[in-house]
């Protein structure tokens, strides 16, 4: 009895061996042909949920058919192949991760048997045992940069991923052009260059940098968040993130706006208050600027509180 148990081990390890070899020989020669693996629900029962595996797999739940209208998705998927190709052609490369790709009109089983229903999510099966609540990335929270999935993918891992970055010449050529016109001008007002001592044109170059920056550009350049979300569910767009630590970019352009207008009507009050003009037309210049101050920075401080829960204080707009 206890040899024949002894064989009937053997041979359940024999066969979970080799397995796990034909898994691990499977998704490598995807890999050699494609960065990240596209999955239906057989091939992510089969090479993700089901055991053995002594492999980790990143997983992007998405929906990017044309009539699914998700931007998102999209925008999301590019950095996910930037982060995957990296990882393909680094020197580190090994059978120890792979990423794989499951959309929802190809694994819609897969969908329903996750209880997901929202994309993109990208998720973390680790070698053994079942996913946690950490090995779902918090996309909401930290964006979907390839840096950042990076740095999540290092934490649950420990597979360091060095992002390499198809170059990119359009911000050098939009320089080159930018610096061509300027030069171009200049060379044609040579004999007349007063323009350049315009107190007004410096002024509105300094506000635009300005409303730029205090609206978040920098931060969604580094971040890479998405324009806007879209729930999958109901179809609603949302511009405003509803949390203090992430934005998207409609959101600052939203804010962007906002600032302008509050400018502009900072502007006519001192217009209304220091200009000798008829005195009527100087009373609706201060009207103008008074509404467009107050009904503006009420717009503001209520975008304010939608994303700093608690904060008891509103104008006009709640």
């Amino acid at each position: 009895m206890g040899k024949k148990n002894y064989e009937a081990k053997f041979n359940d390890q024999m066969y979970s061996e080799n397995l796990l070899a034909e898994k691990v020989e499977q998704l490598m020669e995807w890999s050699s042909r494609r960065s990240v693996i596209r999955m239906n629900g057989d091939k992510f029962r089969r090479f993700v949920k089901a055991p053995p595996r002594n492999y980790s797999v990143i997983v992007m739940f998405t929906a990017l058919q044309p009539q699914r209208q998700c931007s998102v998705c999209r925008q999301a998927n590019e950095e996910y192949q930037v982060l995957a190709n990296s990882w393909r052609y680094s020197s580190a490369f090994s059978n120890k991760l792979f990423f794989t790709i499951v959309d929802y009109d190809e694994g819609a089983d897969v969908f329903q048997q996750l209880n997901m229903n929202s994309a993109p999510t990208f998720m973390h099966f680790p070698p053994k045992g079942k996913p946690k609540r950490a090995d779902t990335f918090d996309l909401q929270r930290i964006g979907f940069a390839a840096e950042q999935l990076a740095k999540w993918i290092a934490d649950r891992t420990d597979v360091h991923i060095r992002v390499f970055r198809p170059p990119n010449y359009s911000g050098t050529i939009a320089l080159a052009l930018l610096v061509s016109l300027v030069g171009g001008l200049l060379y044609l007002r040579r004999n007349n260059l007063e323009f350049i001592y315009n107190k007004t044109g410096w002024a509105m170059a300094a506000l635009c940098v300005v409303f730029a920056m205090t609206s978040g550009q920098m931060w969604n350049h580094i971040r890479g968040p998405p324009y806007a979300h879209k729930n999958p569910q109901n179809g609603q767009v949302s511009y405003i993130h509803g949390s203090s630590q992430a934005q998207f970019v409609a959101e600052s352009h939203i804010i962007l706006l906002l600032n302008a207008a509050i400018t502009m009507g900072m502007v006519l009050l001192n217009e209304a208050a220091t200009s000798k003009g008829d005195v009527g037309k100087r009373r609706i210049i201060c009207l103008v600027g008074l509404g467009l101050v107050v009904f503006f920075f009420s717009f503001l401080l209520s975008i304010f509180r939608s994303k700093y829960h608690g904060y008891p204080y509103s104008f006009l707009i709640k």
